[in-house]
């Protein structure tokens, strides 16, 4: 972890913990990663710096083993990152994906190809954002969002395995799932977050950082000469 302040490392982590616990907080998946102790928290300081970049992915890369098959019992990985910077939407938005293409670029450095199982055009319906070769459907969270569900203490992103999802549509587990938290979302806000979309039906890209961009959005994302595993 970048962080040296420990005390403050453990403040922001269990406020973390304290947002998905709270009892009107709609995603039911991650309720259970975090009872179930299987959710990681870490802390990487400044969004998109090249060491946060650097240790994140190692990070990630961890977690990526120490789950090879996820099975259907949620996991989650949580990034914590520091405020700065992350004024509203549209600026976390920006450093969300800035962080996701320093991500990629250090996997095209060390040579590791896209995960073979999903597209790498993030305007693809079979989009799915891929690091050390793995897929994985992020979700992007911070003190700014105009989603309640997703307007977490310090900013946040969380990764989510593809193959889970796919072994949770496999196993019939998925639609309830969603229609749950669309429903304790709509409780606590009044509407659904009018960009989510079911898992495979359209990019996933756009509901990333959450916010509710138009039609005319394009991904701020690039993966040009990069090579599927």
């Amino acid at each position: 972890m970048l962080r040296k302040d420990q005390a403050t490392n453990d403040s922001r982590l269990e406020s973390v913990k304290a947002f998905i616990a709270d009892k009107s907080f709609p995603c039911v998946g991650a309720k259970s990663a975090l009872n179930r102790d299987r959710m990681w928290l870490e802390d990487f300081g400044a969004m998109g710096t090249p060491e946060s970049t650097r240790q994140l992915r190692k990070a990630l890369m961890r977690y990526s083993q120490a789950f090879p098959d996820p099975g259907t019992a949620p996991v989650s990985f949580v990034a914590m990152f520091d405020k700065v910077g992350v004024d509203d939407e549209v600026a976390f938005e920006s450093l969300l994906w800035e962080q996701l293409q320093a991500l990629h670029n250090q996997d095209r450095e060390e040579g590791i190809g896209w995960d073979g199982n999903v597209s790498n055009d993030p305007s693809n319906k079979n989009f799915s954002f891929s690091v050390g070769g793995r897929a994985f459907f992020v979700v992007g969270l911070h003190p700014g969002a105009s989603r309640m569900a997703r307007r977490t203490p310090v900013p946040c992103i969380v990764f989510n395995f593809h193959n889970q999802f796919e072994s949770l549509k496999s196993s019939g587990k998925y639609t309830g799932m969603q229609d749950a938290i669309r429903t304790r979302d709509t409780a606590l806000q009044g509407s659904v977050n009018p960009v989510l979309a079911r898992f495979g039906e359209s990019s996933e890209a756009i509901q990333y950082s959450g916010r509710a961009a138009g039609s005319s959005w394009k991904c701020p994302f690039s993966t040009r000469g990069t090579m599927h595993n």
